[in-house]
């Protein structure tokens, strides 16, 4: 098979390859930003502030494009550290770093092979027409399906190398921001770097991504809406997971875009339910909410369409530590008790008690603002954000940009401490929820089982 120019050919595995392939990035981007950076002391000191953001946009983007080819650890950390924006990048940086989820690219079929041969016997192997075109790629794993005595399977591979070299990647990530002079990481992110490792060897342990799936297919087995692959054990290895193949549509391809009003809210309204009982019920977060992970299957025949939850590999639980203020929080929002909401903020540690009191108004009201959806007041809302009948629009409401617009006049981010380890994943979540119901044009008024986890 003719391998493609948009595929990686070979994947470097070994520790000490990876770790000088690494410090090869971080000199040539960091050589590349000093030069740069020096030749704009010629440059007019009105052009020069503007120059310096070109140049390490420019470079930053040159290095996420780099990294994403090594795959593994090092790209699950830039896509993280993504979230956290001005707390621990540039603006620059973050765009560039946000690439990294959009521009996967796939390993070529050889390297897959590979895998399937060290870890299946060659009966498993005869049994199984498997076809060598990827269906979707990532950082430590790509997917294609397979055909057993006529049943649809889909087959999850882990790329070779990257579960062992996950310490390392992680290690050498933070010397190769710094050497790349795109970021100075100090103390306060020590404990989310051991965050995203415990996510990362979470995410390559297939054994517990089938227990995980397995455990909510139970809780969702009556659901009317939500389903959830069927695990086939007896072919789970420790570097393939394979589960029933589930057909369907993202959010945002036309077959779904095209169904009725009322069925897409169907859809919206299950969606945004589930994250209600993973916070409130299960104390467990699915933490990587992109499009990719969902599929919607279209009732041909009349109006009773599934919603399919795939790769359960990035759920995570936390302690009661973490979800009792975060629960207090939305309560607070949702019933717009400021003092419940800030106590809930400290607990987080998202602002110091010490903090100005017209800081913290600015970051409760902030909060009280993410929860418009749910409990607004029609008076108070920008024009087009609701129906006529009264239903809130989640794509036309632009709230995440009259957020950010508020954030930025309130002028509070000097005085925002470094979020807890937890914080990055449930802000994930939050944006994935809100960007789910925009791309199914959601139009709803707060759903009566809101009262259920929020009363």
């Amino acid at each position: 098979m003719k391998k493609s120019k948009t595929e990686i050919s070979r994947i470097k595995t070994g520790k000490l390859e990876r770790r000088l392939s690494l410090a090869g990035l971080g000199v040539k981007n960091g050589t590349r930003t000093a030069t740069q950076l020096l030749g704009n002391v010629f440059t007019s000191k009105s052009q020069r502030g503007q120059r310096r953001q070109d140049i390490v946009a420019s470079n930053a983007h040159k290095l996420a494009k780099d990294l994403g080819r090594l795959k593994g650890g090092v790209v699950k950390v830039g896509q993280v550290m993504a979230l956290y924006g001005e707390h621990i990048l540039s603006p620059e940086v973050a765009l560039a770093f946000r690439t990294l989820e959009e521009n996967t690219i796939p390993v070529s079929w050889p390297v897959i092979e590979s895998v399937l041969v060290e870890q299946w016997s060659p009966e498993i192997l005869a049994s199984l027409k498997i076809d060598t075109e990827v269906l979707g790629a990532a950082s430590l794993s790509q997917v294609h399906r397979a055909d057993l005595d006529g049943r649809e399977l889909c087959l999850k591979v882990q790329y070779p190398g990257v579960a062992d070299a996950i310490d390392t990647d992680l290690d050498t990530v933070a010397r190769l921001l710094r050497m790349a002079k795109l970021v100075k990481i100090g103390d306060e992110v020590e404990a989310w770097l051991e965050e995203v490792r415990i996510m990362l060897h979470r995410e390559v342990d297939y054994k517990l991504e089938a227990a995980t799936t397995e455990r909510f297919a139970q809780r969702l087995q009556n659901d009317p809406i939500l389903r959830v692959p069927k695990i086939l054990p007896e072919l789970c290895t420790e570097q393939i997971l394979v589960e029933t193949y589930e057909p369907g549509f993202a959010f945002n391809a036309p077959q779904v875009q095209a169904l009725s009003q009322a069925r897409r809210n169907r859809l919206a309204d299950a969606f945004l339910h589930l994250f209600f009982k993973e916070v409130f019920v299960w104390e467990e977060l699915q933490t990587d909410p992109n499009f990719g992970n969902y599929r919607v299957q279209i009732d041909a025949e009349g109006e009773d369409d599934k919603l399919v939850l795939l790769d359960f590999g990035a759920v995570c639980s936390y302690p009661k530590s973490f979800f009792e203020p975060l629960t207090a929080i939305i309560r607070g929002a949702y019933s717009k008790d400021k003092d419940k909401v800030l106590q809930g903020v400290l607990e987080m540690n998202l602002l110091s008690a010490a903090s100005a009191d017209k800081t913290k108004e600015a970051f409760v009201d902030l909060l009280l603002k993410l929860m418009e959806p749910l409990n607004y007041e029609a008076e108070q809302l920008p024009d087009n954000c609701l129906t006529a009948a009264g239903e809130y629009r989640w794509l036309h409401s632009r709230l995440p940009k009259r957020v950010g617009k508020q954030a930025a006049a309130s002028a509070f981010s000097k005085h925002f401490e470094m979020p807890p380890k937890e914080f990055a994943f449930i802000s994930r979540k939050l944006l994935g929820v809100f960007s789910a119901l925009s791309a199914l044009d959601a139009e709803l008024k707060p759903p009566m089982w809101l009262t259920d986890y929020l009363s």
